[in-house]
C-alpha cells in the first residue's frame, strides 16, 4: 500500500494530507475574516463579554475538527508504513545488500569463532604442561618421602 492507494470512497492517503492541509488554511483565513469582521462590533467591556466566547467557540470546533484529521493521518501512515516493513517494500536495505551483510556477518563470525577456537587449544596446551609439570614434581616428592 503506498500514498496514493484508496483509503475510502476515491480519497488516497495523499488526498487526507491535503485536505489537512487544505483545512487548516481554509480555517485560518475564516478565522481572521471572523475576527475582522466582529471587531467593530465590540465598543466597550460588556460587547467583548459577549463576542469572545463565540470567537472561542468557533476556534475550538476547528481545531477539534484539525486534531481528528490530523489523528486520522497518523493512524493510516503507520498502516502503509507498517504493510511496507511486513511486505519488504521501500525497506531500508536491498536484497543484495541483506545478502552482504549477511555473507560478512558470516566470515567475521567464522574469523571470531576460528581465533577463540585457537585461543582455547592453546590454553588446553599450557593447562597441559602445567599439569605434566605438577604430576612430575608430586613423582618426585613421593620418592623423596
Amino acid at each position: 500500500m503506498d500514498k496514493d492507494s484508496e483509503l475510502f470512497k476515491n480519497i488516497s492517503f495523499a488526498d487526507l494530507m491535503a485536505d489537512v492541509y487544505h483545512n487548516s488554511k481554509k480555517m485560518s483565513r475564516q478565522i481572521n475574516q471572523l475576527v475582522s469582521q466582529l471587531q467593530p462590533l465590540i465598543k466597550n467591556a460588556s460587547d467583548a463579554t459577549v463576542i469572545v466566547p463565540l470567537i472561542k467557540e468557533y476556534l475550538d470546533v476547528a481545531v477539534k475538527n484539525d486534531d481528528q484529521l490530523v489523528k486520522l493521518t497518523a493512524i493510516v501512515q503507520r498502516y502503509i508504513s507498517t504493510k511496507q516493513t511486513i511486505s519488504g517494500d521501500d525497506g531500508i536495505l536491498s536484497a543484495e545488500e541483506k545478502e552482504e551483510l549477511l555473507k560478512l556477518a558470516d566470515t567475521t563470525f567464522s574469523v571470531e569463532l576460528e581465533s577463540e577456537i585457537d585461543k582455547l587449544n592453546s590454553d588446553a596446551k599450557i593447562i597441559e604442561k602445567n599439569l605434566i609439570k605438577s604430576e612430575g614434581k608430586d613423582v618426585t616428592e613421593s620418592r623423596e618421602s
